[in-house]
């Protein structure tokens, strides 16, 4: 019996130190990237906000999606969109205003599937990210509505970007 108490209290032990130090192995990518590879060759890593957004007049909220991808099969097409619940009224293109590790700057984004989906087509969209630690993203999502915000931990991007350039047998961007 003592030696039951004995391995669970290392057991609990071992976990505790696991937590309070972190713990991960090695080929464990940092942050919560969910991976996922389309039919069509679109091989995608995606990111939570760390943030929610309100809708439905306060009742529900949630976290915008950020998705880094490539198109494997010829040439590979690097691109990057922002996943949103409630649709912008914009209908071709928006700009955002964007924040990387304090830089702010403002981008074109175009305005993809009903609205709900904000994209930036192209390498340098990923790139600007690689050794970043934080992104945050405003945009408006009407003349008369208020504005939308975005932020996330990138923890992890660098890894992303390398796990998707190997499913698109190409180099990062």
């Amino acid at each position: 019996m003592s030696l039951f108490f004995e391995t669970g209290r290392a057991v609990a032990l071992t976990l505790v130190l696991a937590f309070a130090c972190n713990l991960a192995p090695a080929d464990a990518i940092a942050g919560d990237w969910r991976f996922g590879t389309a039919d069509d060759g679109l091989v995608t890593a995606s990111l939570h906000a760390t943030n929610k957004l309100i809708t439905g007049g306060g009742a529900l909220s949630y976290s915008p999606v950020l998705t880094i991808a490539c198109r494997a099969g010829g040439e590979p097409r690097w691109t990057e969109w922002l996943q949103l619940n409630d649709a912008v009224s914009a209908s071709r293109k928006i700009t955002m205003s964007v924040a990387v590790d304090g830089d702010k700057f403002d981008e074109s984004w175009s305005v993809g599937s009903r609205g709900r989906m904000l994209v930036l087509d192209g390498a340098d969209a990923i790139k600007r990210l690689v050794s970043a630690s934080r992104l945050s993203l405003s945009w408006r999502f009407g003349l008369l509505s208020g504005r939308g915000q975005a932020d996330f931990d990138l923890a992890g991007f660098e890894e992303a970007v390398e796990q998707i350039a190997g499913n698109c047998h190409t180099d990062p961007p």
